[in-house]
């Protein structure tokens, strides 16, 4: 076993009242890749701050090899005396770092780093962060929530990238299928302390329950033993002649061991609150359109939501997703087409913005519309402290102002209002940011049972799968054109038949094209089906050529493996890069040529 380039031992932090971590312990290895979980408010970003050096326990012991480099993705970057992206992400370079990384990186991140970054979207500035803290390919990367506000196609591509990074990762992120893929390792921070389980996030679930389930056969045993102990000391023949003062601190301890369990935090309970049924047909769509400019966002769209349906909206950010919501639930006009709406629709809608929270509000006040102590749920006058008891908010809580809340807290804050009112008809727009796991399963365990209508924007892969009945996403996904088309099924079930209508269209165009390639070599070619003379000089002369190109490329990767290059000459570097690209782009072209007229040349001879 490798020794430990991080370790944290025994650490305890209290911020008054209960401690926060109370004997955590954290230790990482060279090629860890590790999923730190826990509920919303355990703890766990603290510890990862603890883990860069950003805030200092109260107790235990920190070490971090010397020769480590350490770099943390922090969830509000601070862009401060930077202006461009560039050279905010090149600021994390160290000494002898790539700075041909950021570019890399930046570009598929979709930045071209020369925004402004005071201008950037919540999404841009996740991702111009990742930038920063990726390019130095750190022994130690710490990365807390990675993938909120971040499209489908960036987790994807940020899957691969952590997949194959030598640096030893510890994340925290709310969306499983990311975990699963990643994490080969898992740490759970539970009531101040943590429990290591060396397999990915998959096996964590199953791990956990178990877990759970000893402690509270321990639990059972203990109580049955003070049971006896107390029995002993009322009626036992010895006890009454001599008190055996060591039994009796014995059974001191048992008790306070027993009364001083803090069981697992509660789960969420919740239902969503019924209103009167909806019509059948909740809502239709005829060719509606929307564009803004002479960008297209919705071109002929059409769709029929009946009640009881659950549909789910993916897509790269930017492609539409919100806006096609909008207009579906009356929100916005389409430029053309119909919208009709079903009739005794009660809507209540998620923000992903979070904009319907005041954050000099309180909790109660916010719960309760400002009316008094109660609240109505299901027809049912509800105390609001019992009910926020629900969500796993304290009675204490009530006269907090929402600002004090963690984003996982205003989250679940939300969500509980929404499933206090009346609805037949629940707009979720990224309804997963910020949430733990476990008020996940809730989500979506009242998604799935809902008897009403769901519509939902989601970048979660698991939610999806697991909640939608028929997906929405755009027809071309990495160009989004204003096309969109409505698979059934969830978000896995999409891709596959995605799959299927590109690859059918495929063979349709090679079916196509086969006559023509035919007819073409017969009629440039001898009546034997010889190649042509064009052909059979392209097929000489294609290995020189891609040879020639190769070498091109070489010769331009030397040189820009010059680390100060970039900073010494930008403009050649750029040049350079560009260069690249376009020898790249010249020698795949000419790879497929040659190997479409070799394969012609076999079937020939043959």
């Amino acid at each position: 076993m490798a020794p430990p380039i991080l370790k944290l031992d025994d650490i305890f932090l209290s911020f008054g009242g209960a401690p926060l971590l109370a004997g955590a312990s954290l230790q990482i290895e060279p090629g860890d890749k590790i999923c730190l979980v826990g509920r919303n408010g355990s703890g766990k970003s603290t510890l990862l701050k603890i883990a860069a050096g950003l805030v200092e326990a109260q107790s235990g012991e920190v070490f971090r090899h010397p020769s480590s480099t350490v770099r943390y993705l922090e969830q509000a970057p601070d862009f401060a005396g930077f202006n461009t992206v560039q050279a905010y992400a090149e600021a994390g370079l160290g000494p002898g770092d790539d700075p041909y990384r950021v570019t890399y990186l930046l570009s598929h991140l979709g930045l071209t780093g020369e925004e402004d970054p005071r201008m950037l979207s919540g999404g841009e500035s996740r991702r111009a962060a990742l930038a920063r803290v990726l390019a130095p390919e750190p022994d130690i990367l710490l990365l807390d929530e990675p993938t909120n506000h971040l499209d489908l196609p960036t987790i994807e591509w940020l899957e691969s990238e952590l997949q194959k990074t030598r640096s030893a990762l510890v994340l925290i992120s709310h969306d499983r299928r990311f975990l699963e893929k990643v994490s080969t390792a898992t740490v759970w921070l539970d009531r101040g302390t943590s429990r290591r389980l060396d397999r990915g996030f998959s096996h964590f679930e199953a791990w956990r329950d178990q877990v759970l389930e000893a402690e509270e056969l321990e639990q059972h045993k203990l109580g049955k033993a003070i049971e006896r102990e107390e029995h002993w000391l009322r009626y036992g023949v010895t006890a009454r002649r001599k008190r055996n003062m060591r039994r009796l601190g014995e059974l001191q301890t048992m008790r306070s061991n027993y009364r001083g369990h803090k069981g697992p935090q509660g789960s969420v309970q919740a239902t969503a609150s019924d209103a009167q049924e909806s019509g059948k047909l909740v809502i239709e769509a005829h060719k509606i359109t929307k564009s803004f400019g002479d960008r297209a966002i919705v071109t002929p769209f059409s769709i029929r939501v009946h009640r009881g349906d659950c549909i789910g909206l993916v897509g790269p950010n930017g492609a539409g997703k919100t806006t096609l919501l909008k207009m579906l639930t009356g929100e916005l006009s389409p430029d053309s087409g119909t919208i009709k709406l079903g009739t005794n629709l009660e809507i209540a809608t998620l923000d992903q913005k979070r904009e319907d929270l005041d954050p000099d509000d309180t909790l109660a006040n916010y719960l309760t519309d400002g009316r008094g102590e109660n609240l109505l749920v299901n027809g049912e006058q509800r105390h609001v402290t019992g009910y926020m008891k629900e969500f796993l908010f304290q009675p204490e809580q009530a006269r907090t102002p929402i600002r004090s809340l963690s984003g996982g807290e205003r989250a679940r804050l939300m969500l509980a209002r929404i499933l206090s009112r009346p609805t037949n008809l629940l707009i979720l727009d990224e309804p997963t940011n910020d949430l733990d796991i476990e008020t996940l399963d809730l989500l979506q365990e009242i998604v799935a049972g809902f008897p009403g209508t769901v519509i939902l924007v989601s970048h979660d892969r698991d939610f999806l799968d697991r909640t939608v009945t028929s997906t929405i996403a755009p027809a071309v996904p990495d160009a989004p054109d204003g096309r969109w088309i409505e698979y059934a099924g969830g978000y896995s079930d999409m891709l596959a038949q995605r799959k299927g209508v590109i690859e059918e269209r495929k063979r349709a165009e090679k079916a196509a094209e086969r006559p023509k390639t035919q007819e073409a070599a017969s009629s440039a070619g001898s009546a034997r089906g010889k190649l042509s003379f064009k052909q059979k000089f392209a097929l000489e002369n294609l290995p020189r050529d891609m040879a020639k190109a190769e070498a091109e490329i070489a010769k331009r990767e030397q040189v820009m493996t010059d680390p100060n290059l970039f900073t010494r000459d930008p403009a050649a570097f750029n040049r350079l890069a560009s260069e690249m690209e376009k020898l790249r782009a010249s020698l795949m072209k000419m790879e497929e040529e040659w190997l479409e007229l070799e394969m012609l040349r076999e079937e020939l001879e043959g």
